[in-house]
């Protein structure tokens, strides 16, 4: 009998070889010589050791981190860029017999397709439409790996990496964009200035006596100061009662 206990320490070995537990988050690809047989849902799991082999699938959202790509945009300015891609397996299946390593894959797939989609924009979109652009990469990634299971949920630009000489120009640029700004609410103010005055000189020289109000007015203001000079200047009204007393 003690010859049994071998066997029966081997049968439990074999045993617990064959226990595998999938998690909530997870599924199992089973192989059975090598051959596909089913999906394995999470829970404790009873596969044949040698026989049979598994994979798990982890099913969450996954972030890729892509590293930095010498790009060249539409108007042949340099520019470096990085992203990172959101993605998840929506086909446990098709992600392990479709492709090999499906994250180095998604990874290798979402460079060449932002070198060439930044090369079809110029800088100016990409720095303004930094949302426009990922978009436009999350979709072509999104449907190249749609035969792998995968589905791309976002992609996000982080950095885009200019030469010092481009900064420069830029720097200058919007230097030059805020002059005009100024100048511009400048002239506004002045022509919105030159309008009231219009209508101030209007109104002044429509209503009788107004005029001598408003001179009496600016004496009265000027004389609280006694280090000012006054000039008393006549109004035109005046002169020309006297013109017209010279007349008679």
């Amino acid at each position: 009998m003690i010859w049994l206990y071998p066997l029966i320490f081997i049968a439990v070995v074999f045993l617990l070889m064959g226990l595998k537990v999938i998690k909530e988050y997870e599924r199992g690809i089973l192989f059975t010589f090598g051959k596909y047989t089913k999906l394995m849902t999470p829970g404790l799991k009873v596969i044949i050791p040698i026989v049979q082999t598994f994979q798990k699938v982890d099913l969450r959202v996954k972030a890729v981190d892509v590293p930095d790509q010498d790009a060249m945009t539409g108007d042949n300015i340099s520019t470096k860029i990085n992203a990172v891609i959101y993605y998840k397996i929506s086909d446990a299946k098709k992600a392990i017999l479709e492709v090999e390593h499906y994250n180095y894959a998604i990874s290798q797939l979402a460079q060449t397709t932002m070198r060439n989609v930044v090369g079809e924009v110029e800088l100016d979109e990409l720095l303004a439409k930094r949302d426009k652009v990922s978009g436009k990469i999350r979709k072509i990634v999104d449907e190249a790996t749609d035969p792998w299971g995968i589905k791309v949920d976002a992609v996000d630009l982080k950095d885009i990496v200019l030469p010092e000489d481009m900064k420069r120009v830029i720097g200058k640029q919007a230097e030059a964009e805020r002059e005009k700004r100024a100048v511009i609410i400048k002239a506004q103010g002045e022509v919105m200035a030159a309008d009231n005055m219009a209508k101030a000189a209007k109104t002044l020289s429509e209503a009788p006596g107004a005029l001598h109000l408003r001179t009496l007015q600016s004496i009265n203001d000027m004389s609280s100061d006694q280090s000012n000079t006054v000039i008393f200047a006549l109004p035109l009204e005046v002169l020309r009662a006297f013109e017209g007393l010279r007349k008679k």
